[in-house]
């Protein structure tokens, strides 16, 4: 069995962090060794790398955004995803490369070929067999938004206005048509248990083409 490299993208308050433990959990209860990481800080450098990048009190340069997380990528990619990957394992991931063409690409209006450049420097040609994006309403969004920010901590890209995350779903939507046999669009406007099967629609069957269990475990609900 050959590592297999699934990402979890979209807007903030989609669900794909809740939705990224689910399917780890069911997919452990069926046997499989399941990595689950995230960007920024999937390494212990990647963390404080985070802690910088995600800051409020931070005033961070949005070139200077875009080459850290580059550099938090480089390093996740390198020390943590390809020895996963050689290992065999499943690899979840809370966010990658998509994330920095709709948030530093679309949001910060970075030049796309700029992107793509940097993106391929710190991937090193690493792309997810599988995405899942979790597509949300700015306006749902920001409702999610502040109500998680009632209990937790806010960071950065919470505070972004609306245009900035309209331009991150458009770009989202865009890397999704150009690329559809990748990217699959999940409605996330329904309950964590609606959008849970509905993950589980794509991904069990993807699993099963893949060879990484027969049809019976691949049927399981």
């Amino acid at each position: 069995m050959a590592g297999v490299f699934i990402t979890f993208e979209g807007i903030d308050g989609c669900g794909k962090s809740t939705q990224l433990r689910l399917l780890a959990s069911d997919l452990r209860l069926r046997g499989l060794t399941v990595v689950t990481t995230r960007e920024p800080g999937g390494t212990p450098l990647g963390q404080k790398l985070r802690a910088a990048l995600l800051d409020v009190q931070e005033q961070v340069d949005p070139l200077t955004e875009l080459l850290v997380f580059a550099a938090d990528r480089a390093q996740h990619v390198r020390k943590h995803l390809l020895p996963a990957l050689s290992a065999n394992r499943v690899v979840l991931s809370d966010r990658y490369a998509d994330a920095t063409v709709a948030y530093q690409g679309a949001g910060r209006g970075f030049d796309e070929n700029l992107i793509k450049q940097i993106v391929e420097l710190a991937t090193g040609g690493l792309k997810p067999d599988l995405t899942l994006l979790f597509d949300l309403s700015v306006v749902e969004s920001t409702v999610r938004t502040r109500r998680r920010l009632k209990s937790k901590h806010t960071d950065r890209l919470d505070i972004e206005n609306p245009d900035f995350h309209m331009r991150v779903r458009d770009a989202y939507l865009e890397i999704a048509k150009a690329e559809p046999q990748r990217v699959r669009i999940i409605d996330a406007r329904y309950s964590v248990q609606e959008t849970h099967a509905a993950v589980k629609n794509i991904v069990m069957p993807f699993l099963q083409e893949r060879g990484i269990f027969g049809e019976e475990q691949g049927a399981k609900s």
